[in-house]
């Protein structure tokens, strides 16, 4: 029978949502045991936190103080030890886990599976290629460990609730690498919904038209409760931090609502996309190709149908 290692991601004590989207998938694989392995400095609250997920049969946990900042150099030893055993290892396709797996299969000595968007039999997978034109089946060699990383926008999160997994400390005698080392993590602070797990987001483009002008973005988005997104292009023209890119190169993310502010739809924003619930879009040009995806289309000058919109929300 088969056993699936879940890698926690977490950050200042908290776990990311996503590691209850990539339980989803472990548990589809129709498992003997899902674990999840938490490695951090200070274990227990996010432990507990994980031993809640509906789905986990238990929590390892390695508390070291080299495990206080999330560097792949650092944990990938550890996690391919910890492996021993157990027929799946799986990550969420996050900038964490792109930036973990690839060390834990190398370690393994085995291939990536990478973006898994369904399970198809317990070896087998569906994944994305050519920006999301296209799905692809494969089919991992059942004679090696899987490692693998969930594309977390294809998986529900997994119920979190009384159920409490037992948390087990797990003792790993693996030499650290001392040639990596942490400095510092600057990152955009912000009241708002984290934009990979928010369930409405408001998007800008290039026909916001500056960077003071994303304020209407802003206003609308706090108006209704939803965190904030933006196009490649209005990051690259210095409208708004690249955290808050969606896309291809940016966050995949799948809201039940997305709402598409001056944006036109190149097929890499909406590779983004493609699993939110529903799409609206506001653009003046009605042959832009972001309405053949929307649910919903207003063609318009944003600043006069934006402000009409807050009027209507009361």
């Amino acid at each position: 029978m088969s056993k699936v290692l879940i890698i926690a991601e977490h950050l200042e004590g908290k776990l990311n949502p996503s590691t209850a989207r990539a339980v989803s998938a472990a548990v589809a694989v129709q498992p003997e045991a899902v674990d999840v392995l938490v490695l951090a400095d200070r274990v227990d609250a996010i432990a507990a936190d994980a031993a809640r997920i509906a789905g986990v049969s238990r929590v390892l946990t390695v508390a070291r103080a080299e495990n206080a900042h999330p560097l792949a150099a650092v944990l990938a030893p550890q996690i391919a030890k910890a492996a021993a055993g157990y027929s799946h290892v799986f990550l969420p396709s996050t900038t964490f886990g792109k930036d973990v797996a690839p060390r834990v299969a190398a370690l393994l000595g085995v291939a990536q599976v990478s973006d898994v968007m369904s399970v198809e039999g317990s070896h087998t997978f569906t994944r994305p290629i050519y920006a999301g034109n296209a799905i692809v089946t494969v089919e991992a060699d059942p004679a090696h460990a899987v490692v693998a990383t969930v594309r977390t926008a294809s998986w529900p999160a997994a119920a979190s609730g009384e159920h409490a997994a037992p948390v087990e400390p797990l003792g790993l005698d693996v030499a650290l690498p001392s040639h990596t080392r942490f400095v510092e993590l600057k990152q955009g602070k912000s009241d708002r919904p984290d934009l990979q797990s928010a369930g409405k987001v408001v998007s800008g483009g290039r026909g916001v038209g500056s960077k003071e002008n994303f304020e209407i973005i802003y206003r609308l988005a706090d108006k209704i409760g939803a965190a904030v997104g933006a196009s490649r292009a209005a990051v690259d023209a210095g409208y708004v931090p690249n955290e808050l890119q969606v896309g291809q190169t940016g966050k995949i993310i799948a809201p039940e609502l997305y709402i598409a502010i001056g944006i036109s739809g190149a097929i890499q924003h909406l590779t983004g996309i493609k699993d939110a619930g529903t799409i609206v879009a506001i653009n003046k040009d009605a042959e832009a190709p972001i309405f053949e995806v929307a649910d919903i289309g207003l063609v318009g000058d944003l600043f006069k149908l934006i402000p009409e919109l807050e009027q209507a929300l009361g």
